[in-house]
């Protein structure tokens, strides 16, 4: 009798299984089916997929050619890397299915091992204001999802609870499948932190949550059943459950929430298993892997410094570290952009690696601008933070960044700090920027000139920058006009522009992976997105993925950033700030209006690379040339190139000639010549050579 239900029990529940899995997969097909129809309906449209470099509707299945510029010089070991790469190529696990995910279990490397904690932010107490009432809202908006997504961790726990309680008496039997479930969680926590993206999307988390559920309620069943044609041995569990509970244990939830799990990591010195907690959120299995992850990963060294401005914001500059090179390069992020933007391409398709391969030593820079807000004051509010416009980011950051990398690299090559006036110095440092980051960089070199400080720069590449934006496409018309009149009221209410919450953050870091599963449902993301922005063809949704955009952190935009670009399309004209009356500007420039800087450019004293993208819709060719003819006209040293690019195709794309144009724009630079020693440095060699 017994063994007729259990059969009729295992019977239902794979029907179940199967009828609710193949519901989902079609309703999943269903939107799939719906959005390719969308896309059809977009007639004219279809140059917007085709252009986007790295976004297809069929996986591929080759690696990238082996670019011209990394042919000579190349380490042995980064040929490794590309070969490895061609024989199995990312893309195509991009487009796997949720099973083909959970095959392989990928252990971390040691290197990568202590990066989890890298970047620890700090959790700062907010005040109640526009996040929390646009997370209350949605809450309730989203709350089917929020509570499917919810259902295998809320079950985990449950018999967790039990099972550790039943663990702690040997007369108890324990729940052995949840166990195992538990030690698949366990082996999996390293793989989202790998150089390849392994995370579940929304669709594959409701599978897992409904195959759980339905799992839990059968089990139920069976023990249930178990009990009830066997009373002896039901009377048994209880009679020893209530003595047990009548011992006084104490509940044992925190123990659940946060298990040490004794774990060893392949080629650590010492493999004696070391414990490990593994928290409640390791199985939400977002993708969270950071710069150092992606760099660590493909064997190259890094480094970590924390810079500290003079208004008290924490910056992390990272580095690819050749202590002993006389070259360096530092490369500056753009809007909603991180250091992660230089390195997400990989080996070949990098520019920090590539120039790291020839010889450079590489310089992240990250300016103020996260979610975590870094600052030296623990308990800044909100508003306190985003309260910076460009200004802030040319004067402050960029200075505390360059000054750091003069420091640590006078350092590192023992020499004393160069005459000023002669402005020599035992290094060269170029630098390259994209899109905001360009606009940065120039006020940040005219402004060193007009306060007549060094700026230690050798040559400026900058790749679409910001600055003029009069010719721009319709939203970004009407946003000049409609920003202006609503940011004494926003300002108050939304500070930054940014994902609220880590739910929807989450969300966000799970949908990018469901656009990729769902080619159709990713074009015509894509889509919106490019007609939003104009038509330009950038690889939108596969910006969406990078996994700067987790659920602990985030790059923002300032709405005070926003509002000083609105005021510089509007007065079609490179300045700084403006506080709105001649009695702060007096004050924060001396003149009642702000500084111009592009009347200034002919302070500019190194040579400057303006490149353009003819499809570039965010920054248009024309307003580049615009710094380029106000350059010209001023007497800069200064060269134009175009390509072919969308606005993010310079630093999320796997184009040769681009990286092939950086570095011969870098090598322009003559490397400092390794002579000019001081007397002190000179009588220690001196001393050193004599003692061998």
């Amino acid at each position: 009798m017994r063994r007729h239900f259990d059969n009729a029990l295992a019977a239902t529940k794979e029907l179940v299984k199967t009828f609710t899995y193949e519901s989902l997969n079609n309703t999943a097909r269903f939107i799939n089916g719906v959005s390719a129809l969308l896309l059809a309906v977009f007639l004219g449209r279809a140059n917007i997929l085709e252009g986007a470099q790295g976004w297809e509707l069929r996986p591929k299945f080759h690696g990238p050619r082996f670019p011209r510029w990394m042919k000579n010089g190349v380490s042995s070991f980064n040929k490794f890397i590309h070969e490895l790469s061609v024989d199995s190529d990312p893309s195509c696990m991009d487009y796997s299915s949720g099973e083909d995910d959970l095959d392989g279990i990928y252990p971390a490397s040691p290197s990568s091992h202590g990066s989890r904690t890298s970047r620890t932010r700090t959790c700062i107490n907010d005040d109640w204001h526009w996040t929390n009432w646009m997370a209350y809202i949605f809450s309730w908006i989203f709350l089917p999802a929020r509570f499917f997504l919810a259902i295998p961790f809320l079950f985990f726990r449950l018999f967790n609870i039990c099972g550790s309680r039943a663990s702690s008496d040997p007369r108890i039997p324990s729940l052995r499948k949840f166990d195992s479930f538990r030690k698949v969680h366990t082996s999996k926590d390293h793989v989202v932190h790998r150089t390849i993206d392994r995370r579940r999307g929304v669709i594959e988390d409701l599978h897992l949550a409904i195959e759980i559920f339905i799992e839990a309620i059968f089990d139920m069943f069976h023990k249930a059943a178990h009990y009830v044609f066997s009373p002896s041995v039901a009377f048994k569990f209880f009679g020893r459950w209530f003595s047990f509970l009548g011992d006084g244990a104490k509940d044992n939830d925190d123990h659940v929430l946060n298990v040490s799990v004794p774990t060893t990591t392949l080629g650590d010195n010492d493999p004696a298993p070391t414990t490990r907690n593994l928290s409640f959120h390791h199985a939400l299995n977002t993708d969270a892997r950071t710069c150092q992850d992606f760099i660590t990963e493909l064997g190259y060294p890094y480094e970590a410094i924390h810079v500290v401005t003079t208004d008290g914001y924490v910056l992390l500059l990272e580095r690819i570290p050749r202590h002993d090179a006389r070259k360096a390069v530092y490369l500056q992020h753009g809007t909603f952009d991180s250091s992660l933007g230089w390195v997400s391409n990989g080996v070949v398709g990098s520019p920090a690696f590539a120039a790291f391969d020839q010889g450079y030593d590489v310089f992240l820079g990250n300016y103020r601008g996260l979610v975590s807000r870094e600052h030296v004051d623990k308990n800044i509010s909100s508003q306190q933070y985003w309260q910076f416009s460009v200004n802030e980011l040319g004067t402050k950051d960029i200075p505390a960044l360059i000054e750091k990398i003069h420091e640590v690299k006078t350092a590192e090559l023992k020499i004393c700090q160069p005459d000023e006036e002669t402005n020599e110095r035992p290094y060269k440092l170029c630098a390259i920027a994209h899109s905001l980051g360009g606009a940065v960089m120039l006020m940040y070199v005219v402004t060193r000139r007009v306060e007549e400080k060094p700026h230690r720069l050798s040559r400026l590449v900058l790749l679409s920058p910001a600055g003029f934006h009069h010719d721009s496409i319709f939203i970004f018309s009407v946003g000049q006009y409609l920003f202006p009149l609503m940011y004494p009221f926003l300002a108050n209410i939304v500070p930054a522009l940014y994902v609220p919450t880590r739910f929807f953050r989450m969300l966000w870091n799970k949908l990018a992976r469901d656009f990729h599963n769902y080619p159709a449902v990713g074009g015509l993301v894509q889509t919106l997105f490019s007609c939003f922005f104009g038509g330009d063809s950038s690889n939108w949704v596969g910006v969406m993925g990078l996994s700067h955009y987790n659920m602990n952190d985030m790059p923002g935009l300032s709405l005070r950033v926003c509002h000083h670009l609105a005021q510089v399309k509007r007065k079609e004209k490179f300045r700084m700030y403006d506080y709105g009356s001649t009695y702060a500007n007096m004050e924060a420039y001396g003149t009642p209006e702000p500084l111009d800087l592009g009347e200034r450019y002919s302070l500019i004293d190194i040579p400057i690379d303006l490149v353009a993208g003819r499809k570039d819709q965010v920054i248009r060719a024309s307003m580049v040339k615009k710094h380029y003819k106000l350059m010209t006209d001023s007497g800069v040293d200064v060269s134009y190139q175009e390509f072919m690019y969308a606005h993010l195709d310079f630093t999320k794309s796997h184009y040769e000639e681009l990286l092939a144009y950086l570095m011969s724009r870098l090598l322009l630079v003559e490397p400092a010549r390794n002579h000019p020693f001081s007397h002190k440095a000179l009588k220690l060699k001196k001393k050193e050579q004599a003692s061998s």
